[in-house]
């Protein structure tokens, strides 16, 4: 956990998958904000530096530059993309604009493998995004790769164990571009394999009982797997110091409250407070359509909720959250970070003054599959671990424009039936995500011999590994037949099902 191999963000679109990779090769990466100062990262004990990319051109007048301290840390130092043209640009060489954009695949030539490309074929299909280019080298660099459109596709200085890129080695279209990593990380920064879920768990709860100490932590439990798994880590630190409260917001799944209290309550033995807010959060979310200002009602009555909650509880220091590294990345700047904001998450942001809480989010800097890693190491059961995403505005988010009560319960029974189906034929095991969305378009249809004009129910599925990026899921016909079937038959006010067949990106795999 002592070794972190810093990632500084330009505001590339794949900076967080950058970091992704690199735990990938059980290395601990940690993501800053372009211009974190060299003596923090010297201090942080950061044993390598990466670069990212950006959307910015190293001659733009605001164009974010580093401290260029970092290159006298003594420490490697590999940069990507913009990063390559940074480090021309600073070292002393020459970087121009490119006569055409270089997006998509290209072939690298491997002209010296050296230590990055140590073990790797001499030619590799690699993924290209860029304007810029270099054009003349740095003092001290070296080519050791091109591209068909640059003959500085790669670049070494090895006496500082400097390295630059052009295209993305972080994204699925270059070919073994995790093995550049692993010659990045460990022929040249010396990392070991120190980042594991079992090492995090170890630091996780010495971190938790460092900051609790002997105060009182109200946790909101959805469920879900993020709240599951933060509640068991939690509980595994400090035992009764924790009480989960579950909020029905009126948003949930058919079911979902009792299967809560089951689980939870009598299987795991926490302190399980349940809050019925339904018909507060209904009345504000009335002739709100707007995804944005609906998030952001949910997420401040929830908090309401929650100060609320804490007259029958008692009195508690902390509120925990099971906030994850995607919910983070989209929606907050991180570090001031200059990637755009995609949509706002309920539980991100902090707190307001007014309330005597802490926020204590331990899976804060965890992807998904990690934090499914973790609670399986914890003890929790399958159908914990491997539950579906739920959002935590629920289904809120997935009647498109505004909410009613009649809508959520069509929305319900539809998904339910999906949920049935999947769960029987074993696909709900398979996907990272399949659920219903309410349209509000009314279709004519046709039942017996009468005219049926009613609502329109989308579904959505879609395999994910980290919830970055997404693909639409090829269901078998046969499935998707009986499923819309279902729907069309047995929920009242449905006349039509379709499918969602759009990759995240350019959609992301919530509607709103």
């Amino acid at each position: 956990m002592n070794q972190i191999v810093a990632v500084l963000d330009f505001g590339s679109q794949y900076t967080q998958i950058i970091a992704r990779r690199i735990r990938e090769c059980q290395v601990h990466s940690k993501i800053y904000h372009f211009s974190t100062p060299a003596e923090t990262l010297r201090a942080e004990g950061v044993i390598g530096i990466i670069l990212s990319g950006g959307p910015s051109s190293v001659f733009a007048k605001d164009a974010p530059i580093p401290d260029k301290a970092i290159f006298d840390l003594g420490v490697p130092v590999l940069g990507i993309c913009y990063g390559i043209q940074l480090m021309g640009h600073l070292l002393g060489g020459k970087v121009s604009k490119s006569s055409h954009r270089e997006y998509g695949h290209g072939t690298l030539r491997v002209k010296s493998a050296g230590r990055l490309f140590a073990g790797l074929p001499r030619t590799l299909k690699v993924w290209n995004s860029h304007g810029d280019r270099l054009i003349a080298l740095p003092p001290g660099f070296k080519a050791i790769g091109t591209t068909e459109n640059s003959e500085y596709a790669a670049i070494e200085d090895r006496a500082r164990s400097f390295f630059g890129i052009q295209f993305h080695p972080e994204v699925f279209h270059t070919e073994r571009g995790i093995d550049i990593y692993k010659n990045f990380l460990f022929g040249v920064c010396g990392a070991k394999h120190s980042w594991t879920m079992r090492s995090f768990i170890d630091h996780a709860i010495a971190d938790i009982r460092k900051t609790v100490g002997k105060g009182r932590v109200i946790l909101g439990l959805s469920g879900g797997v993020d709240s599951s798994v933060a509640a068991a880590l939690i509980h595994r630190a400090i035992g009764k110091q924790l009480t989960c409260v579950f909020v029905d917001n009126g948003l949930l799944r058919k079911g979902e409250r009792e299967y809560v209290t089951e689980l939870y309550a009598k299987h795991f033995h926490i302190d399980l407070r349940v809050v019925d807010a339904s018909r507060l959060f209904l009345k504000r979310l009335k002739g709100v359509s707007e995804p944005e200002q609906k998030r952001k009602i949910i997420g401040r009555t929830f908090v309401e909720v929650f100060e609320k909650s804490l007259k029958s509880i008692g009195h508690a220091e902390f509120l925990a959250q099971g906030t994850l590294y995607p919910d983070v990345i989209e929606s907050v700047a991180i570090g001031n970070n200059p990637a755009a904001l995609i949509k706002t998450h309920h539980n991100v942001g902090g707190l307001p003054e007014r309330m005597k809480l802490k926020l204590l989010e331990p899976l804060r800097e965890l992807f998904k599959d990690e934090v499914r890693e973790v609670g399986a190491k914890l003890g929790l059961p399958k159908e914990v671990v491997w539950r579906q995403p739920f959002p935590g505005p629920g289904l809120g988010v997935r009647v498109l424009g505004e909410i009613s009560r009649d809508k959520l319960d069509i929305l319900r029974e539809a998904d339910a039936i999906l949920y049935q189906e999947m769960k029987d034929c074993g696909w709900y095991w398979k996907v990272w995500q399949s659920f219903c969305v309410f349209i509000p378009v009314k279709s004519v249809g046709v039942v017996g011999d009468e005219r049926n004009y009613a609502w329109v129910i989308g579904i959505r599925v879609v395999e994910s590994r980290d919830a970055m990026t997404a693909d639409w899921t090829r269901l078998p016909y046969d499935l998707l037949q009986k499923i819309s079937s279902r729907i069309t038959n047995e929920v009242r006010g449905v006349s039509r099902v379709v499918l969602d067949i759009s990759s995240k990106p350019p959609a992301t795999i919530e509607w709103e």
